[in-house]
């Protein structure tokens, strides 16, 4: 672990030699990831992606891809495009990614189960703002909507998500 890294433990997530509340999936942390769990895999995320609405905030930095009308992402295993970004309109299961809330104005996509998917291993493990303090996610990691604007600029190639 190097201070680059998004370390997630009972006490937070720590980045840069900062603390930060956060939350994480309902069904708590697993080694053992299935779809549909609520629950957070433990282990070591490479930092993948980050996906902003230019319609609501302005581009974070140079690498962010803004999330358009019609952007989904597949959480159906039998999807050949399953834990993939695909297009509106999808036949198969799938959460959209423009939603009507502001959670997912501003998500860090992880390598969890990307790009080479197994079948019913879960979807969509992203760090994105939270509903509220202490709501749990659905496996995700959540914070507050400053500290992750705090946090994007500052992650670098080399930045991954730890969960312990």
């Amino acid at each position: 672990m190097t201070p680059a890294d998004l370390v997630v433990s009972p006490s937070g997530l720590r980045f840069r030699g900062r603390r930060f509340p956060c939350t994480i999936g309902r069904g708590g942390v697993t080694d053992a990831k299935r779809e549909g769990d609520g629950a957070t895999p433990r282990g070591v995320h490479r930092i993948v992606g980050l996906l902003y609405r230019p319609d609501r905030l302005s581009r974070p930095v140079d690498w962010a891809v803004p999330i358009r009308p019609g952007d989904l992402w597949s959480d159906d295993s039998e999807d050949p495009d399953y834990n993939l970004m695909v297009r509106a309109p999808h036949p198969y299961s799938h959460e959209r990614l423009r939603r009507s809330d502001p959670l997912y104005d501003l998500v860090l996509i992880t390598d969890w189960n990307w790009p080479q998917a197994r079948k019913g291993d879960g979807s969509a493990i992203f760090v994105h703002r939270w509903r509220k303090p202490g709501h749990p996610t659905e496996g995700c990691v959540a914070l507050a909507p400053d500290h992750l604007r705090w946090i994007v600029p500052r992650i670098g190639y080399e930045t991954r998500l730890i969960v312990l």
